[in-house]
């Protein structure tokens, strides 16, 4: 059994409860047990650092603090937004002596850094790749996935220090050695809009619009992210983007979690896959 410390954030109790009901139980199949941290609060992304740069800091490291507190070395941040803000805030205390001592009064607990912020991806690196392909009972045949990274997961690249920013590879290599057939792609890494799709619609459409369009002509039968905001936009303004096209797509969106867990021989109503809204 492989302990991690947990960081919902945000997302993942509200609008995209379908991706933690997949990543706990594929994680619980793979014996890696969640232990989510005691009141965490808001990230602060994606709005706090520009209204109050001070407060975009300490928001991320209060949940860092309550990490250390209760002695979690590793905490997994499914959401690649959190996981970049509680990284960078991260960075920011144990490069300045100065500033982690003043977060650590505001936070009110004392901040070391010494807290591991992990993605789902590195999660699975960490149970290992050829030991999930070897418990897998289950080949993913048929599956021709687009991996989509978006713009936050490689990125920036001094800060999450993860795959490579411009060609990341991870996932198609895990999902390959479960059987599925990975296409080569143009938009990897491109946005999707992310909290855009809240205050224009339209834009989130286009570049949604763009991502799946190019999926497709590289012959794509799926999509596979491990974003909550990405699989939202992804699925969720797959519709509209199908109308501003005039054509339709028609692309499963899948998260990472939900492949894995296929293959590992959960059902799709374990992994939510049944509450998405292009039918899988």
């Amino acid at each position: 059994m492989i302990n991690i410390g947990y960081y919902p954030g945000c997302a993942l109790h509200g609008s995209s409860n379908d991706y933690e009901q997949s990543v706990r139980n594929c994680l619980a199949k793979l014996e890696v047990s969640l232990k989510e941290i005691d009141d965490w609060i808001c990230c602060g992304a994606s709005g706090a650092h520009m209204i109050n740069k001070k407060l975009g800091t300490a928001l991320p490291l209060r949940n860092l603090a309550i990490a250390e507190r209760d002695g979690v070395a590793e905490l997994l941040a499914p959401c690649p937004l959190c996981s970049m803000e509680l990284l960078k805030a991260k960075q920011k205390i144990t490069a300045d002596e100065l500033l982690r001592r003043e977060m650590s009064e505001i936070v009110e607990l004392p901040l070391a850094g010494s807290c591991d912020v992990l993605n789902l991806v590195q999660i699975f690196q960490k149970v290992g790749f050829d030991n999930i392909i070897e418990n897998a009972t289950v080949k993913l045949e048929g599956f021709k996935p687009a991996c989509y990274y978006g713009c936050l997961m490689v990125r920036p690249p001094r800060v999450v220090q993860f795959d490579d920013p411009e060609h990341p590879n991870s996932m198609e290599t895990l999902l390959a050695g479960l059987g599925a057939e990975p296409v080569h792609w143009n938009y990897q890494t491109e946005c999707c809009g992310a909290g855009l799709t809240l205050a224009d619609g339209a834009t989130v459409e286009r570049l949604v619009g763009k991502i799946l369009k190019n999926a497709k002509e590289h012959g794509a039968t799926c999509m596979v992210a491990a974003c909550p905001m990405c699989i939202v936009n992804l699925d969720m303004k797959q519709s509209a983007a199908e109308k501003r096209l005039g054509e339709s797509l028609h692309l499963p969106v899948y998260s990472l979690s939900d492949l894995v867990g296929l293959a590992l021989g959960l059902s799709k109503k374990e992994l939510a896959i049944n509450k998405h809204f292009v039918e899988a």
